[in-house]
């Protein structure tokens, strides 16, 4: 007889952001989405934020609105740049004194995180300092040397990556990175979540320019979904007036030669180019999922079970 998942099992994505570079609040971006970056995961009871574009904003508001007890969330930041950082000090949990909130991030050229951020999100460029926040709210440097395992309690261990005695408990949450150099200047960390027998990999801002990234290819082998940057088209990528190559983001042909040599079971395209509308990624979901099998469009809002 089949064992019948409890809330406890599942493990749900929602997009809350799905777009690269900056917002585009225009009538014409609805259906794919015009926030920035981010990603919203219940692993059975825990919340998991994957970057803090605008699109954490709304994950906020959601969970001031239905919350019955004190929230407490993990939000893991690739990298520094504004689109993956800038709703951050929007998001309002963060101003409420029952909230604990653990961020682990990269900061560039081994800095200190929490001072990182407090210089170029809060102090000198936002009304409230760092230090004015109310809620219990934890700031680490995070790496491709460490994994992070968060139990069904929020309890929270950091391992070195190199220990061979890391838990494989199911009911915990483990939280792994491989960092890429090929985005400027600082590179950016690819993710591993590891819930309840399932694998994701979120890979945003991410050039795969070939298949020599072997590193990354078992970091990501046979991971039940894979989120990747998908900003341009090849005919973008490739312009001869302004060529793209070089700036960190992949085509759509690019995330799917990964998902194929990963062999991932599915491949959400992800970081929109800010200038594609919706009839221009209808007009791409049409012509890729048509050829493609287990290949899908993030869409701001839409939430599955992996």
């Amino acid at each position: 007889m089949e064992k019948i998942a409890t809330q406890e099992d599942k493990f749900i994505v929602k997009f809350k952001g799905t777009r690269g570079s900056y917002p585009v609040p225009k009538s014409n971006f609805l259906k794919f989405g015009g926030n920035t970056a981010s990603v919203e995961l219940k692993c059975g009871n825990q919340t998991v934020i994957l970057d803090a574009g605008t699109g954490i904003i709304d994950i906020g508001q959601d969970e001031i609105i239905k919350s019955q007890t004190p929230h407490k969330a993990t939000i893991l930041i690739s990298h520094l740049h504004q689109d993956h950082i800038q709703g951050l000090p929007f998001y309002k949990p963060l101003y409420i004194p029952s909230t604990t909130i653990n961020l682990f991030g990269s900061a560039p050229n081994n800095e200190n995180l929490k001072e990182t951020l407090k210089t170029i999100l809060f102090d000198k460029v936002f009304p409230l300092g760092l230090d004015e926040i109310k809620s219990n709210f934890n700031i680490e440097n995070f790496s491709d040397e460490i994994v992070i395992t968060i139990n069904q309690n929020g309890d929270i261990k950091l391992y070195n990556s190199k220990d061979a005695d890391i838990p494989q408990n199911k009911k915990d949450i483990i939280i792994s990175a491989y960092k890429t150099p090929m985005h400027p200047k600082n590179g950016c960390l690819c993710i591993k979540i590891q819930y309840s027998g399932k694998t994701l990999i979120y890979a945003t801002d991410k050039e795969s320019q070939n298949s020599s990234d072997n590193d990354f290819i078992n970091f990501a082998k046979n991971c039940d979904c894979l989120i990747h940057d998908a900003q341009y088209t090849n005919d973008d990528y490739l312009n001869p007036k302004h060529p793209k190559k070089g700036y960190g983001h992949s085509t759509f042909e690019m995330a799917i030669d990964i998902a194929h040599l990963t062999n991932a079971k599915k491949l959400f395209f992800f970081h929109y180019d800010p200038e594609y509308d919706d009839t221009k990624l209808s007009n791409l979901e049409n012509e890729l999922t048509k050829k493609y099998n287990r290949v899908f469009f993030a869409k701001e809002n839409y939430e599955f079970e992996i």
